[in-house]
């Protein structure tokens, strides 16, 4: 058979597989047209979108330059003064003698006239979101503790990646946004403690930091989470298919989203024509839940429809190179939360407990009825075990403090 017949057999058997993904979305989808006009379902997603506060959380804006001229988007949350005091009275402080007590006139003897930075707890994203992701975490924590979200190359804000522009353009790789995380910490936190976050691909970016700047970790991190992230061997992740047909897929999909980036616009139109077909796509590889907040849904689909046909293309690669195993012992002597969703189809909870084989110190969550998007799907249980490890390391004073805003799942039946 020519190249080209190969080429045709195999994409026609990577497009049978992904069907088969998409035909039970489809379903759910032709039964919702049969009773629900298109007019009503315009008007349903419109009031979804204007539902919910989700994404409208910000804070001061400010850029970092990667080392190839990327501009990268961040924003800070500071503590304000009054509540900067009183969590500096709860939490007493540490000083270079061991001693601790309350905020006031011991603090400025131990510390002169400037007292140490605060701890800034910076949040990593995942592939195909932005910074407001977190935005459950984000609420949960403003005024309470220093936090920094960014966002990744080409992905919301920030610029699209300079190196992945024109004719010499080169892959984006994991090690490229570990040195992207050491930029915005450069721009947005260059001293004091630091508590790092990371979800999914802002997991691996965490890794790959570690990696890259093992001395920063050693003299700057007080804590680390990884959340619903992996250290490697994706390759042999199955996305709930069956094996066959995702080897099938994975041995065309880079040149399939090659040739699709290519044609960009044509690509962004047809998405737009199926995204009814697509929201149960992103719904069954997002959410385990069965009853999640219809406006959070709705949100996560916005995050991912956002971004770019050729932004997915030229980032897929790095995730079947991304091996940073051996990166994880610089976390070792680190405070370390390793959490996941039970029923995540794409960094599935096995690489998470891999994750705390390694940490063995670490406190390691699976979250029952969990998906992919677990800070969006069980925000409380994120957010109460990430406070749990914000008070440990003394970056906020005590979990009563951090309120939940809300669970947005009911448990499947």
């Amino acid at each position: 058979m020519s190249e080209s017949g190969n080429w045709r057999r195999a994409t026609g058997i990577a497009g049978a597989a992904i069907g088969v993904i998409a035909a039970g979305a489809a379903a759910g989808v032709a039964i919702e047209r049969m009773t629900v006009g298109r007019g009503i379902r315009r008007k349903a997603r419109l009031a979804l979108d204007a539902a919910g506060p989700y994404g409208a959380l910000r804070g001061t804006p400010g850029r970092a330059l990667a080392d190839d001229g990327t501009e990268l988007y961040y924003e800070v949350d500071d503590v304000t003064s009054g509540e900067a005091a009183e969590a500096e009275g709860a939490i007493g402080t540490t000083g270079a003698a061991g001693t601790t007590g309350p905020a006031g006139s011991r603090r400025r003897r131990l510390f002169g006239r400037k007292a140490p930075a605060p701890v800034t707890v910076v949040f990593s994203h995942g592939f195909c979101l932005n910074q407001d992701v977190w935005h459950f975490q984000r609420a949960a924590l403003r005024g309470l503790v220093r936090t920094v979200h960014w966002d990744q190359r080409s992905h919301g804000r920030s610029a699209r990646g300079a190196a992945q522009r024109g004719p010499g353009a080169v892959p984006v790789t994991i090690d490229q946004l570990g040195r992207d995380l050491k930029a915005v910490i450069d721009a947005a936190a260059p001293d004091g403690p630091l508590v790092l976050v990371g979800h999914s691909m802002g997991g691996m970016t965490v890794m790959a930091l570690a990696d890259q700047f093992p001395e920063l970790i050693r003299d700057r991190v007080v804590g680390v989470a990884f959340i619903g992230t992996s250290s490697g061997k994706l390759a042999e992740v199955t996305y709930g298919l069956p094996t066959l047909g995702v080897n099938a897929v994975r041995s065309v999909l880079p040149g399939v989203l090659r040739m699709l980036g290519s044609q960009a616009e044509l690509v962004e139109r047809g998405r737009r024509a199926t995204a009814e077909i697509a929201a149960g796509v992103i719904k069954r590889y997002s959410f385990s839940s069965k009853d999640v907040d219809p406006a959070v849904a709705r949100f996560a689909e916005r995050l991912l429809e956002s971004t770019p046909i050729d932004v997915v293309a030229e980032f897929y690669p790095a995730f079947t190179e991304h091996d940073k195993a051996k990166a994880l012992p610089a976390f070792l002597e680190v405070p370390a939360l390793v959490l996941a969703g039970e029923n995540d189809l794409v960094t599935p909870s096995s690489h998470s407990e891999a994750i705390g084989d390694l940490l063995p110190d670490a406190e390691l969550v699976i979250v029952p009825d969990g998906g992919h998007l677990v800070i969006l799907e069980h925000p409380e249980v994120v957010t109460d075990r990430l406070a749990d490890l914000l008070v440990r390391v003394g970056a906020v004073p005590a979990p009563s403090n951090v309120g939940t805003h809300g669970s947005t799942a009911q448990p499947g039946a």
